[in-house]
């Protein structure tokens, strides 16, 4: 017999609303397993969970069977998790067979698959979008194609315009990476209606914050984040100094989760896509999309905390 007793509201529930995160439904009993934080994107009004999975460097294994059986492994737990946002690119060597292949193995409930077109040329952009569909194994559109680093983005992104109007893609995007070229990423955002725009954005790299993200936000373009760790290189510094004591107020058990709840309660960010290939990585960052929140203040005191490591 269901439990008649209201469930309502809870601090965490109303933190969480106040930051523009929003569970996919109110929370159930104490022993239901924990939907994931999710937004609303904002040309679609669908919600995405917060934390995605990337595939630069992490996924590019060839044929070895170790690191296919490890990125099977880690896109597992990724979609056990409630996670659903996979990012890649015809850059990333062979990282699309290899997400093919876990999908197809997989045949995950959910999945908004995002992709790229980096190359020059109609006829070249095209032979490559067909390329990367069949190496992801889709029998269905993208959900969201992006032009790489801009490369010639003034035939691309009208290509992938004009994919949208013709029912063949569902969304679109430009992205950089490393704060690169943020004055023609601003400079597009203002022309075009972009569904998305990806740049890098963590505890360190902040110029997102003075343009970038305020414009998504009064322009309604989702954001996605990527470099949240730059690499690694963020927690390997990181690694070598205690947890402060605030890590605990926000759920936070490991330095990756604090890096990740930093960009995530930007509220400006739909989702950010860190790459790992290891399980037990992929588990920590996924712990990202639990609990508190960090408030304005608070965000203001982990910045100046690190940058001061």
């Amino acid at each position: 017999m269901p439990d008649p007793t209201p469930t309502w509201p809870t601090r965490r529930r109303l933190l969480a609303a106040a930051a523009g995160v929003l569970p996919a439904a109110w929370p159930g009993p104490a022993r239901a397993q924990p939907t994931p934080l999710q937004r609303p994107l904002p040309s679609t009004r669908e919600l995405l969970p917060v934390i995605g999975l990337g595939s630069w460097i992490t996924f590019n294994v060839g044929a070895d069977p170790a690191g296919r059986a490890a990125a099977l492994a880690v896109m597992r737990a990724f979609f056990a998790a409630g996670g659903t946002v996979v990012d890649s690119s015809p850059m990333y060597g062979s990282s699309q067979d290899v997400i093919g292949d876990a999908l197809a193995r997989l045949q995950p409930a959910r999945l908004f698959a995002a992709d790229k077109v980096w190359t020059r040329g109609a006829a070249r952009g095209d032979e490559q979008i067909a390329a990367s569909a069949r190496r992801w194994r889709l029998q269905r559109p993208f959900d969201l194609l992006q032009v790489h680093n801009l490369l010639d983005w003034e035939t691309q992104l009208p290509r992938l315009f004009e994919m949208k109007a013709a029912g063949r893609l569902r969304l679109v995007g430009i992205t950089t990476s490393e704060g690169r070229r943020h004055r023609d990423i601003e400079a597009l955002m203002q022309r075009h209606p972009l569904d998305f725009v990806q740049f890098s954005y963590n505890l360190l790299d902040r110029e997102a914050e003075q343009r970038l993200l305020p414009l998504a936000a009064e322009r309604g373009i989702a954001v996605l984040v990527n470099r949240p760790f730059r690499q690694g290189e963020l927690l390997r510094q990181l690694a070598r100094h205690p947890l402060p004591p605030w890590a605990a107020d926000i759920g936070c058990r490991h330095w990756a989760q604090v890096a990740l709840k930093f960009v995530v309660s930007h509220p400006a960010v739909t989702c950010v896509i860190p790459a790992t290939s290891q399980v037990e990585h992929l588990q920590q960052n996924m712990q990202a999309a639990h609990g508190l929140l960090p408030d304005a203040a608070l965000r203001r005191r982990m910045a100046a905390h690190v940058a001061a490591l």
